[in-house]
């Protein structure tokens, strides 16, 4: 399994109301009202999902080899991805859950009203 960043970041664009914006260090990423959704990770092959604290947790201990965080993420509500060992579904439940977090009543309710 594989879900590489240009497949994130192509679904990501999917969801109502994400556009590509300015990213971190002169990236761009897909963002919703001006928040972003996924990023680029600093290592080749990664990218940083937003998501729960309690979804990190549960990422890291089912599926480390896929999901970990770096000193640098610890408290904050991201963790890295190992596209070469995600599994598409799931990555895209994610993203749709990261959307969910940060759309408006309006763009959820495009979306069918319940979250992912």
């Amino acid at each position: 399994m594989s879900f590489s960043w240009d497949e994130a970041a192509a679904f990501a664009l999917t969801l109502p109301g994400v556009t590509m914006g300015a990213g971190a260090r002169g990236s761009t990423s897909p963002q919703i009202r001006g928040r972003q959704l996924i990023s680029q990770g600093r290592a080749a092959g990664t990218y940083v999902l937003r998501a729960t604290r309690e979804e990190i947790e549960i990422l890291k201990q089912t599926e480390p080899d896929v999901f970990w965080q770096t000193a640098q993420y610890q408290g904050w509500p991201t963790v890295l991805v190992d596209a070469a060992a995600a599994d598409p579904e799931r990555v895209r439940i994610l993203i749709e859950r990261a959307w969910w977090d940060r759309a408006s009543a309006r763009q959820r309710a495009e979306r069918g009203g319940e979250r992912p």
